[in-house]
């Protein structure tokens, strides 16, 4: 795991300065390689590639990057890991490659020598960001992953192309600008995310899961989907034989152990759900001696699954470690976490997820992770609270629903000035008026799409909330999806694996892990998990209401069913208190009102409304804590978003203070 970065100048940028920028940019990037830093360049060619190294395989100097491939023809900058290296270095060297080491990097630049950059990463098994340089054609090549598990950002500035692992890194460059994108901004309302291709920069952007990017001399650019889970969701499904379970545990078995490949010491995260204990499980039937499992513990018990974690740690015989942590460890991680995630980011469990990052970092330097699970499974139950009120409003004929949504808009803003009509309508209390507006919303766009969306919506029309914003198209909207895909599970499913996993799941645990320098792996993500799931049935993953029955069924060979049936609690702190308490006087200074008017970014009305409606909530009762945060973590970006080469932005983030 490590940090990536580099420049292409079409005119072929001459001298120290191309060098020299392309090291500032990578150096941004320490911590996610705290081992090692190098840049290549072939100035004539106008190329640089910087690397910072986490060393995990091949920890000797035949390790480093970036890294040509013994015929000279490429050269490439890589973050990530491949977990079918061996068995692809054995290929190779049976087509008379030789290796001079055992990294990974130098098994994927040799397959990109001997069967090209398209070929290679059709074979690759693993998580990936990767640029390859080919000298002789001449072009560069961006690669990420099938699943979006390790980021990668680029920008054309004329005739310049950067890249990076981070935005920190593509801010160095002399030509960015910093514009910010209010399409995006107006997104991340909604969703509390930023949703691929776009970053929160305008025209700046994030390199979609499962494609590559070529850039050639001519500054032409070729985006390529070399992976296309839209046509792996919609091929029909086969028919499950009896063995299911058994064929399912197998496949799962052997992507956990490629993943504990490493020449450092590795563990697990383990929260105590049916994810992290599957995997914990699978890792320990694999190891000859106890392996390491980490969970964070809260103080208060209304959050902590730390007791269940343990429990299962127990059974199944794990060195388990534990951290527990207050209130006021959790408020300090607050104001430094911009730093880190570079774009503003409206998942709470990221302060968590950095401190057990932190833990698991003192021990070991890769620790594997149970994410996907849900999304692959259908782990969520957003997933039936939408089927449920699906069934419902379909009943409503679909030639009606938008004329319908139209007329509840207009009575909606007809009502705002009678106080009568407010009462008639229920819409007395502010919470009741934003459950109209998404009613309205979903209807006027009338499918099973539209009503998820509205569900997991945190402004429902964040065009009038960012000023001169109009919100982004995004799989969401994608009628294709309802066309090809008649069951609505799978929709929903289908709409996370495309926005929610690869934009927050993986981007929350991909930048709390990387800010300590610890290598995050996710079996689960396994290609070929991945295209097992989607190739069954979708009533199979569900059982009496509740989805991941086959994960259930696997664990259930491994830990007893009454440590791991239980409601799933999240990895959330108590956010809509801290609010009201520690926090509120950060929040205030955040959403002043003469503040928000001079940034002209949001308007000012709605945010103070909301804010006060959350003030005057009594704990417990319907809050405003996530579209309040969405503004909060917006604001917090904003205000931090000082030039990284001002010596301010590149100071630790411990230093910075509450």
């Amino acid at each position: 795991m490590c940090g990536i970065a580099g420049i292409f100048d079409t005119r072929g940028e001459r001298g120290e300065t191309l060098a020299a920028t392309a090291a500032m940019m990578t150096r941004t990037l320490a911590h996610r390689g705290p081992d090692g830093e190098d840049v290549w360049m072939n100035a004539e060619a106008g190329i640089a590639l910087g690397h910072r190294r986490l060393a995990i395989i091949d920890l000797s100097p035949t390790g480093r990057q970036p890294m040509a491939s013994a015929n000279g023809r490429f050269v490439i900058t890589y973050n990530g890991e491949v977990y079918n290296a061996a068995e692809l270095a054995l290929e190779l060297g049976q087509k008379g490659v030789t290796f001079s080491g055992h990294s990974d990097t130098e098994v994927i630049v040799e397959a990109c020598a001997t069967w090209g950059v398209e070929r290679c990463l059709e074979r690759l098994n693993g998580m990936f960001a990767f640029a390859v340089w080919d000298q002789q054609k001449r072009t560069l090549t961006l690669a990420r992953d099938r699943a979006g598990i390790k980021p990668l950002y680029w920008a054309r500035f004329g005739t310049v192309f950067v890249f990076g692992s981070e935005l920190k890194a593509i801010r160095m460059h002399p030509r960015f600008a910093g514009d910010l994108d209010r399409d995006a901004i107006a997104g991340f309302m909604r969703h509390g995310y930023i949703a691929a291709p776009r970053s929160i920069y305008r025209d700046v952007y994030k390199l979609e899961p499962g494609h590559s990017l070529t850039i050639d001399a001519n500054g032409s650019v070729t985006d390529r989907c070399y992976w296309d889970i839209y046509k792996i969701a919609t091929r029909p499904a086969r028919t499950p034989g009896p063995r299911i379970i058994d064929e399912l545990e197998t496949l799962l078995a052997d992507a956990v152990r490629r993943c504990m490949i490493s020449d450092v010491p590795l563990g697990a995260f383990l929260s105590g759900g049916i994810d992290s204990s599957v995997v914990a499980a699978l890792m320990q039937a694999n190891s000859p001696r106890p392996i390491r499992t980490f969970t964070i513990g809260f103080a208060s018990a209304q959050f902590n699954e730390a007791d269940h974690a343990k429990d299962v740690a127990t059974h199944l015989g794990t060195d388990h470690t534990e951290l527990y942590v207050s209130d006021r460890d959790l408020l300090n991680i607050v104001p430094k976490l911009s730093y880190y995630f570079d774009e503003p980011f409206a998942d709470p469990s990221q302060i968590p997820t950095y401190l057990l990052s932190g833990l698991t970092r003192q021990h070991v330097t890769v620790a594997l992770s149970g994410d996907g699970g849900d999304e692959l499974f259908a782990g969520y139950a957003r997933y039936f609270q939408a089927s449920r009120l699906w069934t419902r409003f379909r009943l409503v004929p679909s030639w009606a629903r938008a004329p319908l949504g139209s007329l509840l808009d207009y009575a909606f803003v007809a009502a705002q000035d009678l106080r009568p009509a407010r009462s008639l309508l229920g819409l007395q209390s502010p919470s009741a008026a934003d459950r109209w507006q998404k009613l309205s919303d979903f209807l006027r766009g009338g499918d099973a799409l539209a009503l998820y969306r509205e569900l997991l919506s945190h402004w429902p029309r964040p065009d009038a909330l960012v000023i001169n914003g109009s919100e982004p198209a995004n799989p969401h909207w994608k009628n294709a999806v309802t066309r090809q895909m008649p069951d609505v599970l799978n929709q929903f499913r289908l709409i996370d694996f495309l926005t929610y996993l690869p934009d927050h799941v993986l981007t929350k645990v991909d930048r709390a892990t990387m800010s300590a320098g610890l290598e995050a792996r996710v079996p689960l993500l396994d290609h070929r998990v991945i295209e097992f799931a989607w190739s069954l049935p979708p009533a199979l993953h569900v059982r009496n209401g509740q989805g991941k029955a086959l994960l259930r069924d696997i664990l259930a060979r491994y830990v007893p069913r009454a440590l791991f049936e239980r409601p799933k609690w999240g990895f959330v702190p108590p956010l809509a208190e801290w609010l009201r308490g520690p926090l509120k006087k950060w929040a205030d200074d955040l959403l002043d009102e003469q503040m928000l008017r001079r940034q002209h970014v949001l308007e000012a009305a709605p945010v103070r409304a909301r804010w006060r409606n959350h003030l005057e909530q009594a704990p417990g009762r319907y809050d405003w804590c996530s579209p309040i945060w969405n503004v909060l973590t917006f604001q917090a970006w904003l205000a931090n978003r000082t030039d990284v080469r001002r010596e301010s932005y590149v100071q630790r983030p411990q230093e910075m203070a509450l």
